[in-house]
């Protein structure tokens, strides 16, 4: 189990650059996403199709 080792949590002794990298890239692939939504909208908006 977890408690085998008996050791206590420090905050911050993790490693957390993997979830860090994942967070950039997800907040990369939706600001992207919006971009691209709202090119598609105005689009729309201007030829009417």
């Amino acid at each position: 189990m977890a408690d085998d080792n008996n050791k206590e949590h420090e905050h911050g002794s993790m490693d957390i650059t993997d979830q860090e990298k994942t967070f950039g890239g997800f907040v990369t692939f939706c600001i992207r996403s919006i971009i691209v939504i709202l090119i598609v909208l105005i689009f729309l908006a201007i030829f009417r199709t």
